[in-house]
């Protein structure tokens, strides 16, 4: 077994025995094991207790977080005269339509949320299986399809996070950077959670929110209680 450093080992021992906590707690305390040279990303994970095979238990949703996430989004938008001039004004960093889809199948992807208007999705949905498995194609429930491409840029610029359960009802998202004021960090986590609680499928059975566990980057997770993050 690899022998663990010092700073490993101190974070893993801060967290040793220490569950359920409520989300004021591991905020505080993820906050102070994340101790690397970067500012590191606070992360999120929930187990829910669904199972993706069925369309009816997809789990998708999007959410402003309140205090942004600290990460520079870069954003793609496919679109044609005006609304390419208004994504750039937006502040898009990539605009285009075939040109773009070109560079997207050659296997350049520069950027973290796509944005398509709608005329666009004929050529946007040839892209399916290089933008489908990175959750990155654009899609109407999540307000990646629109017409309004200046409020969806700068939803995205601004702190928006979109989420999708994955294999094994796994939903995870980053809240934030360790530099964030633990208030803020723990509005962001409540914000998040929340959504998820209200994104529930009407094929779920059973319980819904199983687990919830906070990190940081490179450091040890902590579980959370459910009921206090939910609010329930």
């Amino acid at each position: 077994m690899a022998k663990l450093g010092k700073r490993t080992r101190a974070a893993r021992e801060a967290v040793a025995g220490k569950e359920n906590l409520s989300v004021d707690e591991a905020v505080a305390l993820v906050k102070a094991n994340a101790t690397s040279k970067f500012d590191e990303t606070i992360e999120i994970a929930l187990n829910l207790g669904v199972d993706t095979r069925h369309a009816d238990q997809m789990v998708r949703g999007v959410v402003g977080l309140p205090n942004g996430t600290g990460k520079a989004m870069r954003v793609a938008v496919f679109a044609r005269g005006p609304k390419a001039d208004e994504a750039k004004e937006a502040g898009a960093d990539i605009v285009g339509a075939e040109d773009l889809m070109e560079t997207i199948q050659g296997g350049t992807i520069e950027f973290d949320r796509c944005i398509a208007t709608p005329d666009m999705m004929p050529i946007v949905g040839r892209l399916g299986k290089v933008l489908g498995p990175r959750n990155l194609m654009p899609n109407p429930k999540v307000g990646t399809v629109t017409m309004d491409v200046k409020a969806a840029v700068e939803a995205a610029k601004g702190g928006e996070v979109q989420f999708k359960a994955e294999k094994g009802g796994v939903v995870h998202a980053g809240v934030g950077k360790a530099s964030f004021d633990e208030a803020k960090l723990a509005e962001n986590v409540r914000a998040f959670v929340s959504a998820v609680a209200k994104a529930k499928p009407s094929g779920a059975k059973g319980t819904y929110m199983k687990k919830i566990a906070l990190s940081s980057t490179m450091g040890p997770g902590v579980t959370v209680d459910v009921a206090e993050a939910s609010g329930e």
